[in-house]
């Protein structure tokens, strides 16, 4: 493997083309597009600062870089990228890929981040600000989330969280076959429009959460006393550890907690509204 060390490049595609490279202290400074078009490339403790440096790069790992606030839309289009021990000031990174990890990651500026990522794996990452990460992703997997960026995970598929913490607002929206492991998730309106979503030992915060949601499983989970309005045309399987505020609508299924406050039914409730609901008692 050719090596590139202490070097600055600048300008357009600087390095356009290269194969089989590792960069060790490199910096790609103004310019757009510094590496474009490559296959099998390393980089370690480098700094990326100008647009789009990191393009249809095919077989890439990138450990203890950093990419400034002016390298946005950093890495679109490359498939086959292990990311570690980075921070990333920039919006906008990875869209359109395969096969992507990534460990002990810092992202600063979550906005549009992660969209139609096929085949995501995240260990140890932390998301700061921004709307909308993770759109459209699928097979996905993670261990080890924070996030207090909005709207995250909306129109994914086959999903499966652990060890998350979540604040954020309208998650999980239109997402199919979603498991999340020991986690919290603060935010309202979690899940809805969702098919085949499971919370197992999960903390759920935020109004009107888990409504117009089929097949959804809840197992030992608890609710924060803001949960109001929670289960509205679900068709849902729970289990609740506690207290919940309020289940309105329940459009089927079987829901137990150990201390139910309210249960609405109104006028909007779709028929036939057969959903059995039991409080346990403590």
């Amino acid at each position: 493997m050719k090596l590139i060390k202490n070097e600055s490049f600048g300008g357009e595609r600087p390095l356009f083309g290269i194969q089989d490279t590792r960069l060790e202290h490199v910096t790609i400074t103004d310019g757009e597009s510094g590496i474009k078009c490559c296959r099998n490339i390393e980089a370690d403790h480098c700094r990326f600062v100008g647009k789009y440096p990191w393009w249809h790069v095919d077989g890439s790992l990138i450990t203890n870089c950093y990419f400034e606030t002016g390298s946005r839309s950093a890495i679109w289009y490359s498939n086959d990228m292990t990311m570690k021990d980075t921070v990333i000031d920039a919006p906008k990174l990875f869209r359109e890929m395969k096969n992507l990890t990534l460990e002990n990651v810092v992202i600063n500026d979550a906005d549009e981040t992660f969209w139609n990522i096929d085949g995501l794996t995240i260990k140890n990452v932390k998301l700061h600000d921004g709307t909308y990460p993770f759109m459209y992703c699928k097979n996905v997997f993670v261990d080890g989330l924070e996030s207090d960026s909005k709207y995250v995970f909306q129109y994914c598929k086959d999903v499966e969280i652990h060890h998350a913490n979540i604040v954020t607002k309208d998650s999980f929206w239109e997402c199919e076959n979603v498991t999340i492991y020991d986690s919290t998730i603060d935010g309202e309106y979690l899940a809805w429009h969702s098919n085949n979503v499971k919370l197992v030992r999960c903390h759920i915060a935020g109004e009107q959460p888990l409504c117009y949601a089929e097949n959804l499983v809840l197992e030992d989970c608890t609710f924060d006393a803001a949960c109001d309005r929670a289960f509205e045309d679900s068709s849902v399987e729970a289990r609740i550890k506690g207290r919940i505020t309020e289940i309105k609508n329940p459009k089927n299924g079987h829901i137990t907690a150990d201390e139910i406050g309210a249960v609405t039914y109104d006028e909007f409730a779709k028929l036939p509204h057969d959903c059995v609901i039991e409080a346990r008692g403590v």
